[in-house]
């Protein structure tokens, strides 16, 4: 997934096959990421506890585990 933080509004794309969330959180204090899990998980449909950041802490493509049903 490709994380834009500090973004105008919270959304979830798809370009090219590939996520693409932007974020109104800033990058700082990991608030951006927990941003991420949550918006991802509101899209999905599923509490964010079944999120997981695997990969891309510090950086914006991220690898994110999703627990099974």
């Amino acid at each position: 997934m490709r994380v834009t933080p500090g973004a105008s509004r919270d959304e979830v794309t798809i370009v090219d096959e590939a996520v693409h969330l932007r974020v109104t959180a800033p990058p700082a204090d990991g608030a951006a990421n927990e941003a991420v899990l949550r918006l991802l998980a509101t899209a999905l449909g599923r509490p964010p506890r079944d999120l997981t950041l695997l990969r891309g802490a510090a950086t914006r493509i991220k690898l994110i585990a999703i627990a099974p049903n």
